[in-house]
């Protein structure tokens, strides 16, 4: 079964081949007999087929973007900001090439001035604008193999995922607490490691679900539907840890392993 980081290289690898076919599908559309021109001294008589293998850029960026926004919140959250700023279109009263963004591309923007509609920028503005972010995916390659960067956490996520298993093995034989209370400790464990990443303070000795929960919506790292979600694994969890609460049902239990899988993807 390969392991997280193995996932990581794979997923990242294309990622970046994929961002390499946007940029050259994007550069194919905006300036398409020099493109070709470039490409057939590299290819010769491959290039028609090369070029007409190209995604639509309009069609598949917005995948791409996602999927690279996601990676980026994982692996290197520093340069997510810089990543949409890339994209997103800036408050602007005049639209040049210095404030073209990729969104405008997308929407087919381009700016004429005067009466002979004289062309001042249009979808060949985004152009660098990619670049910029495939350089940036492309960081977080450099980072990944150099140093495989916060290996702790893929790790950690292995054995979250091992403790997972076991408590879908443990629920499917009827130990219902016990599967609750597996699944209890990878939320409270993934949590803690949170709010280390971030260096956020706790306010006890001995925080537990609730607490962890609390600093990281006062922190603005979970909103507040995340905040309640959270709030009921917690509840069903402890459920399953004290005897004198009603017994929890298997559905909740299965509810719970589920909420944590999802908790663990989705707050870092």
């Amino acid at each position: 079964m390969p392991s997280n980081i193995d996932r990581f290289r794979s997923d990242l690898k294309k990622l970046i081949e994929q961002g390499n076919r946007l940029q050259m599908a994007l550069q194919y559309e905006c300036f398409p007999s020099e493109t070709e021109k470039a490409v057939k001294k590299q290819l010769g008589a491959k290039t028609k087929e090369y070029l007409h293998k190209l995604p639509r850029f309009k069609g598949e960026y917005q995948a791409w973007y996602s999927e690279s926004i996601f990676l980026l919140r994982q692996m290197l959250p520093d340069r997510v900001a810089d990543f949409k700023r890339l994209y997103e279109k800036p408050k602007r009263k005049d639209i040049t090439s210095e404030s073209y963004r990729i969104e405008d591309c997308l929407q087919g923007l381009t700016i004429t001035r005067g009466y002979e509609k004289t062309k001042v920028i249009g979808p060949e503005g985004a152009m660098p604008h990619l670049d910029q972010q495939l350089a940036i995916i492309k960081a977080v390659e450099a980072r990944f193999e150099s140093s495989l960067f916060e290996i702790r956490q893929l790790v950690q996520a292995d054995l979250f995922d091992t403790e997972l298993e076991a408590a879908e093995t443990l629920l499917s034989h009827k130990f219902i607490r016990a599967a609750g209370a597996v699944a209890g400790v990878v939320l409270e464990s993934h949590l803690a490691q949170v709010c280390s990443d971030r260096v956020l303070s706790l306010p006890k000795k001995n925080p537990g679900i609730s607490d962890f929960n609390e600093i990281l919506k006062t922190a603005g790292v979970v909103d507040i539907p995340q905040w309640r979600f959270i709030q009921h694994l917690a509840d069903v969890r402890n459920m399953c840890d004290h005897s004198k609460k009603p017994e929890p049902t298997e559905q909740q239990v299965k509810d719970l392993i589920d909420g944590v899988k999802k908790t663990i993807k989705s707050v870092f």
